[in-house]
């Protein structure tokens, strides 16, 4: 369990961190060339881990009409509405409205695939929403006072997130990790590449030489599409999709201390107070059924920044 709790906290600070990144890189790449950077420097990340794993075990057929559907809607389309986000809210909101991940996941599956949600695990989702409320001083109206692009793009992605978790751990649970890692990087860089050759390319090819734009390149393509993806698979198989799923609690504080080291934003008590009723959530929502009769229990997700 240390493993597991140790990759959970290094998960929420690369996917933390990765709001920041998105916000410098939007505006000189423009939104499909951020979503092109982070997949794209990803996979070169994974690619090498991919051929060796492939060596090591031999090749196999590969589901690939299933990889294409996780591809879009777990990279492709999300990142895109993600970036899109980031032109008209901050990158704060942004962390905070990602964690209604697990809401959407649990409607989503309900909806679609005959999921249950257990009385605990309605609790801590319960739980750590407030514990979001905290982190937000309770100012709930300021998330909707903006058009559908910002708020109601962020919501979308994480609806996409929700049905892309449910739909591998349906169709895709036997996959490898590195598999399912690496195709959903290189099926986001194929999408993302034909929308920025469509769109006449970045906004700004000078600006695209900024040390932000590098460390940006650096965390949020080679970390947060490349080893994080490692990381929550690894929470997914290792431990639960319910564990998995508690990280997107967490990021919206990790967004905060970073915001605090980077961009010298205050650290407020509802920061303390907040990640204290979040990590209670954590707890409870990653409590299984202790039996499962007929329909399968939550398969929560995480809103990957």
């Amino acid at each position: 369990m240390v493993r597991l709790y140790s990759a959970l906290v290094g998960l929420s600070l690369i996917w933390g961190m990765s709001f920041v990144f998105i916000k410098w890189l939007v505006e000189p790449a423009g939104i499909w060339g951020t979503v092109f950077i982070r997949c794209f420097a990803g996979a070169l990340i994974l690619l090498p881990i991919y051929f060796m794993h492939r060596k090591k075990s031999g090749k196999t057929k590969l589901p690939l009409k299933k990889l294409l559907v996780v591809g879009i809607g777990n990279a492709a389309l999300p990142w895109t509405l993600i970036a899109l986000s980031e032109t008209q809210i901050n990158s704060n909101t942004a962390s905070i409205l990602n964690a209604t991940t697990p809401i959407w996941t649990g409607v989503i599956g309900f909806l679609l695939f005959s999921v249950i949600l257990t009385g605990s695990q309605w609790l801590g989702i319960a739980i750590g929403f407030f514990g979001i409320l905290v982190l937000m001083d309770f100012q709930i109206t300021g998330l909707f006072s903006s058009d559908f692009v910002g708020v109601g793009t962020m919501l979308a992605a994480t609806m996409c997130y929700a049905f892309s978790s449910h739909f591998t751990k349906k169709y895709l649970g036997g996959t490898s990790v590195v598999v399912i890692s690496t195709f959903q990087l290189l099926i986001g860089s194929v999408f993302s590449f034909i929308g920025l050759a469509a769109t006449g390319g970045p906004n700004s090819y000078e600006g695209l030489l900024s040390l932000e734009v590098l460390a940006g390149v650096i965390g949020l393509g080679c970390l947060g599409s490349g080893i994080a993806a490692l990381l929550f698979f690894y929470i997914v198989t290792k431990g639960s999709p319910e564990l998995a799923s508690t990280v997107t609690y967490l990021i919206p504080a990790s967004a905060m201390v970073w915001g605090f080291v980077l961009l010298q934003e205050e650290i407020t008590p509802n920061l303390i107070i907040g990640l204290l009723i979040i990590f209670t959530g954590v707890y409870l929502s990653s409590r299984k059924k202790r039996t499962v009769k007929v329909k399968q229990t939550f398969d929560g997700t995480v809103g990957r920044p």
